[in-house]
């Protein structure tokens, strides 16, 4: 007589489901199979219903993944933008982006302005848009950047360049805030160039091109970088005093009337 084969108790089915990657089934497996018992589901319809919950955690998953590897971290909406603060703004290139077909056309999208007029907001909204889009994103500022590929080891340096050469959405942020040496030069150089009518970048910078020798002195590579850099772009100024400073005249303006 053959004895009918014993069901494994939940705790090694909870392995088992792990091992093959249906993670989400896993961490609710108890509630899972009471609904499907509940509702008499067929073989088709658990599959279905299975195929859904993985999809949808799998999609969850991955979301929180490149917004945490985008290095984006807190930023203000746009709805909290002033668009009549800045005495120069083009709005329609800034709206437009948010339709994201830059990025499928691998141009770039460059921010021209002074300190405190929203570019990083800008871009980091853009960038929080293209994450939810389902493209992968790294934000970075100039600087931090630099440092990262300014390392000893040439294969690390290398496989950093392939990173941030490859992803889907880079952004550097605050360009011209420091001075670099020639060979910070030729590291950017090195990203334009293997991103060059690949994939989009956004760059802000508080200078104009023209001021670039002075935030590059002595590198030879800066008006081959800026040609590549601009040659499938919209570049677009913003033109104003600073909005974060206008808020700290206010707020100092209402603990005066507080007192």
């Amino acid at each position: 007589m053959t004895l009918p084969k014993m069901i494994p108790p939940n705790n090694d089915l909870h392995s088992k489901l792990d091992k093959i990657g249906l993670r989400a089934i896993s961490q609710n497996l108890d509630d899972f199979i009471a609904r499907a018992t509940t509702g008499r589901w067929s073989p088709h319809m658990l599959l279905e219903q299975l195929s859904e919950i993985e999809t949808e955690d799998r999609s969850r998953r991955s979301l929180e993944r490149r917004l945490s590897l985008s290095g984006i971290q807190r930023f203000k909406p746009m709805a909290d933008f002033d668009w009549d603060w800045p005495k120069k703004i083009e709005r329609d290139v800034v709206e437009r982006a948010f339709a994201l077909d830059f990025i499928k056309e691998a141009r770039n999208l460059i921010m021209i302005g002074q300190n405190g007029l929203g570019k990083s907001m800008i871009a980091k909204n853009i960038c929080h848009a293209a994450i939810l889009a389902g493209y992968s994103v790294l934000f970075r500022s100039a600087s931090a950047l630099i440092e990262d590929l300014q390392c000893e080891s040439a294969s690390a340096r290398r496989r950093k360049l392939r990173t941030y050469g490859n992803a889907g959405l880079l952004c550097i942020d605050e360009v011209g805030y420091l001075s670099y040496d020639d060979n910070a030069a030729d590291l950017l150089y090195e990203i334009v160039n293997r991103r060059y009518e690949r994939r989009s970048l956004i760059v802000t910078t508080n200078r104009g091109f023209k001021e670039w020798n002075e935030v590059f002195p002595n590198a030879s590579c800066i008006v081959t970088l800026v040609d590549r850099l601009t040659h499938h772009a919209d570049v677009t100024k913003i033109e104003g005093e600073s909005y974060r400073l206008r808020e700290s005249e206010l707020e100092a303006a209402t603990r005066r009337k507080k007192k």
